[in-house]
């Protein structure tokens, strides 16, 4: 790579480009829906059992994606990836504003879930190669690309109920569904503002492949804990601003409550960054597993306002860096030539992990005790994962 590469020059600017990548494929795609449950299904008559199971088709596709993924990059390289992925997620949300009917959302969900595994991995591997090329501060940038979900969250706390108000005031019949075709049109956008910053990275399969390096047994802590983390977390965000409307909190100060909670996931990238590359094991994922089981359960014990704010600044905070951690595992413990199979790895079992979630949770809120009582449950098997992932060892 040249030494006038920007990519070398303004490793910053170049990880924030990214970071759209992550916006779109997690803080849209996904975490959109949260703000969109509570009307969608007041409008649609859903159970909370359906409502889940729309979250598990996205996380359905996103597993299969995370299987593909390494394959399509071997092809076409990351950038491709990247930017086919982006392509993709934003028709399919587009889509999603044009149908009523639960099967056809369900479909549009589980193919959002697979571009959107496009858009994640490769632009993960994309940002630690960008770590790579500035070592002193490869926590810091690959933290920054998973930070960027939060710039979606809190842009989705802003737009859909913007949206949703205005169509409403137009008597629109399904007003949540200018909310969709709104949030795909800032996709699209996004990714015409990381393509050109994206190219300037080596997004080649280096020699080697994908395969080398990476077995999955002397990662099985790790895994295990990693997998645990997306059972649990996928509950707290596809539940919580329902549970926060049925607790009686004001919209406005649900829009405040989700916009912080994207806020404080931006920030996350600086909080952990030291630990990211101090920690060679399972330690970071264990800690931050810890924490996130802990802001799970404050919402449940408590309605207060103040409570809740902590809660979501918290799990903000937290949750994306559980993602980078993982990445930083990867980096601290393969070759190179073997990050994308590690990285793949990984995502794939966090994948698989978001697709029993939230149809549980939403299960377990069908029956006594509601939606209380699913977050328990979620907070349950984050615990476990921090359990599992603190006995994850460096490798020699």
């Amino acid at each position: 790579m040249r030494a006038g590469n920007p990519a070398l020059r303004h490793p910053l600017l170049t990880a924030l480009a990214l970071s759209l990548g992550a916006a779109i494929s997690l803080g849209i795609s996904r975490f959109s829906y949260a703000l969109l449950l509570p009307p969608m299904r007041a409008d649609l008559g859903w159970s909370y059992l359906l409502a889940g199971a729309m979250n598990t088709a996205n996380a359905f596709g996103y597993f299969i994606g995370a299987l593909v993924t390494p394959a399509v990059m071997r092809r076409f390289g990351a950038q491709a990836a990247l930017n086919g992925g982006a392509l993709l997620t934003a028709i399919f949300m587009l889509l999603s504003g044009f149908v009523t009917d639960a099967d056809m959302l369900l479909l549009q969900r589980v193919l959002a879930g697979i571009a959107s595994a496009f858009i994640f991995i490769s632009g993960g591997v994309l940002a630690a190669r960008l770590g790579a090329l500035h070592p002193g501060r490869a926590g810091f940038l690959i933290g920054l690309y998973y930070g960027g979900t939060g710039f979606g969250i809190s842009l989705s706390a802003l737009l859909v109920p913007a949206t949703i108000e205005a169509a409403a005031a137009y008597a629109a019949p399904h007003a949540w569904q200018w909310a969709w075709l709104a949030l795909g049109c800032v996709c699209l956008l996004m990714m015409a503002l990381m393509a050109l910053p994206a190219a300037r990275i080596d997004g080649s399969t280096p020699a080697g492949g994908n395969h080398g390096g990476f077995r999955v047994r002397p990662f099985a802590f790790g895994l295990a804990g990693y997998f645990m983390f997306g059972v649990g977390y996928i509950g707290y965000m596809t539940f919580v601003i329902a549970l926060l409307k049925e607790q009686g909190m004001p919209a406005q100060t649900v829009t405040a409550f989700y916009a912080a909670l994207g806020l404080a996931v931006v920030t996350s990238s600086r909080i952990w960054a030291r630990m990211l590359d101090h920690f060679k094991g399972g330690q970071a994922l264990a800690i931050l597993n810890a924490l996130l089981a802990a802001a799970t359960l404050l919402p449940v014990l408590t309605a207060a306002t103040p409570a809740v704010f902590v809660s979501g600044i918290l799990f903000g905070a937290v949750f994306l860096s559980v993602v980078a951690s993982t990445t930083a595992l990867v980096r601290h413990n393969l070759p190179a030539h073997a990050w994308s199979a590690g990285i793949s790895g990984f995502t794939t079992v966090f994948a698989f992990g978001q697709i029993a979630g939230p149809t549980v949770v939403g299960w377990i809120s069908d029956q006594a005790g509601g939606l209380q009582r699913g977050l328990v449950f979620s907070a349950a098997a984050l615990l476990l994962g921090a359990l599992l992932a603190s006995r994850q060892r460096a490798l020699q």
